[in-house]
């Protein structure tokens, strides 16, 4: 069982000015109507040459959530970098084309409506955030472009009567909270449990999966609006109930936040983070942002990010044993943009191998065709922890989690291995006959 150190010092003079950023930082939220996806000719290859293949992505390049998301499409530019200097798939360079959308879905239709009819692009990779993507999702299909790893948990993406051409990549919300909501109640019996949640989808679907197993024990259920800073009344709220415990499915702005409100409160919970918002190398840099002016200004991050459960399925960089972790630190050194490799870094990295194992899978005869049969019947062994589906009927992505506590000194011990489940009431149970291929064993490049 983790142990939580209480009585931490140093923490708790932490003024009002430490809470008071005005980051409107957007998380996966909300996904839009769909509609049916018609029949389409996949036996097509633009943006396919001899010698190179286009794909696009929509991202936050600028804009209030640029600080925690635009690491994604850095890390996998650094791959697809990586890999065209190894000779590229089945002799052509890919040619990545990561536009900027702000996180606005309004810009989302239009730089996608660019990259689909004036870049031709083959295939969408990575398109981040349900607000965003989901205002795309059907022109895509219809389209007849194979939507490939959207960067979110949100259901939409797991929908193969309606977008048989978008496949999911992120564990979804319900199965992860599931995970965490079985440890909780299996290490922390007895105690108090308060949610702390975005206000929108990913609220909503984490608290179904938690509820499974922690109904009973929860005395408060306190949501935030990404777009207000000020999460004094949550913690109050919390402290006031007793909650021993504190499940945060947060964004990592709201995770430092909460924290230091926590800290500035005397409150000091046991946290469980959830993957979206447990990247600690970029958590240190909010919370020493957060800090400046303060009275807390020069407490080590660790004082607040010491003891926390983080659920993750990727490998992480503070894994220093994790033979994808020092691959993928190794890539970003060389084809980066020169500042410190993430967590986030390495979810951008990890769908780019993903992205390019299945391109070599497609075969030299390329189409957007032999592209969807690769993905249907991929044999995923990595870069991830747990299992991954693709498969006819089921575009779901990453399949469970694993559980971790960060230690500080940019440390983590693996408390729970990877675990998988479904979204209902079925079993978590540890994943049987996954085996994960190490960097030189996995074809994705020539």
């Amino acid at each position: 069982m983790p142990q939580k150190r209480r009585d931490r010092q140093g923490i708790r003079g932490i003024t009002a000015a430490a809470l008071a950023l005005a980051l409107a930082a957007t998380a996966c939220t909300g996904a839009g109507e769909v509609g049916e996806n018609g029949g389409v000719d996949l036996d097509v290859a633009p943006g396919v040459t001899d010698d190179s293949v286009v794909i696009g992505a929509h991202h936050p390049l600028t804009g209030p959530a640029a600080p925690g998301y635009l690491a994604v499409s850095q890390g996998a530019a650094a791959v697809f970098e990586y890999v065209n200097a190894q000779g590229g798939v089945n002799g052509r360079e890919i040619d990545y084309r990561a536009e900027d959308d702000a996180y606005d879905p309004s810009t989302t239709i239009d730089v996608t409506r660019e990259l689909v009819i004036e870049d031709e692009i083959f295939a969408m990779m990575g398109g981040l955030g349900t607000p965003t993507h989901s205002g795309v999702i059907d022109y895509l299909n219809d389209e007849g472009v194979p939507d490939v790893f959207p960067a979110s948990g949100a259901l939409a993406w797991n929908n193969t009567e309606e977008h048989p051409l978008t496949y999911g990549w992120q564990t979804d919300y319900t199965k992860e909270a599931k995970v965490q909501g079985e440890y909780i109640a299996e290490n922390f019996s007895g105690e108090s449990v308060g949610y702390l949640y975005q206000n929108d989808d990913v609220g909503e679907d984490s608290q179904a999966g938690l509820d499974q197993y922690l109904e009973e024990e929860v005395v408060a259920r306190e949501h935030y609006e990404s777009e207000v800073s000020d999460l004094s009344s949550q913690m109050a709220e919390l402290d006031r109930a007793g909650a021993d415990v504190v499940v945060c499915s947060c964004i990592p702005a709201f995770t430092a936040l909460g924290m230091l409100e926590a800290a500035r409160i005397g409150y000091d919970p046991q946290w469980v983070v959830s993957s979206i918002g447990g990247d600690t190398v970029t958590l240190q840099g909010l919370l020493e942002e957060f800090t400046q002016d303060t009275d807390a200004e020069g407490t080590s991050a660790d004082a607040f990010l010491e003891d926390t459960l983080i659920t993750s399925y990727m490998p992480r960089v503070e894994d220093e044993d994790d033979e994808w972790a020092q691959f993928f630190t190794a890539v970003y050194d060389e084809y980066g943009e020169g500042d410190r490799i993430t967590n986030t870094h390495a979810f951008g990295m990890t769908q780019a191998v993903m992205f390019s194992q299945v391109l070599m899978s497609a075969g030299e005869d390329l189409t957007r065709q032999a592209l969807v049969d690769a993905l249907e019947n991929q044999e995923w062994q990595g870069p991830g922890h747990v299992p991954f589906s693709s498969s006819d009927g089921d575009h779901g992505g990453h399949e469970g989690v694993y559980v971790v506590q960060y230690q500080g000194d940019d440390r983590i011990e693996m408390v729970q291995g990877p675990r998988v489940t479904d979204r209902e009431g079925g079993a978590i149970e540890e994943p049987e006959g996954f085996e994960r291929l190490l960097p030189e064993e996995m074809e994705f490049h020539d």
